[in-house]
């Protein structure tokens, strides 16, 4: 197999993209394949089944843990996490690796990440949580803090993208530029036309990629 297959959740973020593709004069397959975890999943694996791809990139807009990027920033993802998969307990949340039912964590391709760190030397390396609700509370984000102190950012699709391409044998990583705060939903505050144009400005690294 060969070639890089981009993947993001909504169209303005493929436009986003795509514009930044654009002035390297790069033709990567850039396809939108719907918001969350179970339509990027779909999506992704459905992409992957119709054509050749070497590696896969979920890229997009999210939101970032305000200590560690802020908006207008860039996260790689480490390790794509199904932040909020599992089962509330009297003592906790248990994610459904601890409930003997899968893997809650993908990591990155190291060689794929390593190649966009490179290319992208300000983005924040970290883990990027998959949630299928957008954190928009202080108690969410702190239960969230608590339960991975490591993390950069949150999305909601990096985990579907690569469980996808883990079962089709496929490289994956995550770029996520940051449009918000993860902490109390307030959209006066969300930088949207940054984080895209963020996206855009990243956009030419995908093309130096060699998949």
């Amino acid at each position: 197999m060969s070639g890089l297959l981009v993947v993001t959740a909504v169209e303005a973020e493929r436009a986003a993209v795509l514009a930044g593709l654009a002035a390297v004069d790069a033709a990567i397959e850039v396809r939108a394949v719907g918001v969350g975890p179970a339509a990027a999943a779909a999506g992704t694996a459905w992409l992957l089944a119709r054509a050749s791809f070497s590696a896969v990139v979920c890229a997009g807009i999210g939101g970032g843990f305000a200590d560690r990027v802020t908006p207008g920033g860039l996260a790689l993802a480490s390790e794509s996490v199904a932040a909020d998969l599992g089962a509330e307990s009297p003592d906790g949340f248990l994610p459904l690796d601890r409930l003997g039912f899968g893997t809650v964590r993908y990591p990155a391709d190291p060689a794929l990440l390593a190649a966009l760190q490179e290319q992208l030397p300000e983005a924040v390396t970290g883990p990027v949580l998959t949630v299928s609700t957008v954190t928009g509370s202080a108690a969410s984000t702190a239960a969230l803090r608590d339960r991975y102190p490591d993390a950069v950012a949150e999305g909601m699709e990096g985990f579907g993208v690569a469980a996808a391409a883990d079962r089709a044998g496929v490289a994956f990583a995550e770029l996520r530029a940051i449009s918000n705060a993860v902490g109390p939903r307030d959209r006066s505050a969300w930088r949207i036309a940054a984080a895209l144009a963020a996206l855009t400005s990243a956009a030419p690294a995908l093309a130096r990629l060699d998949p």
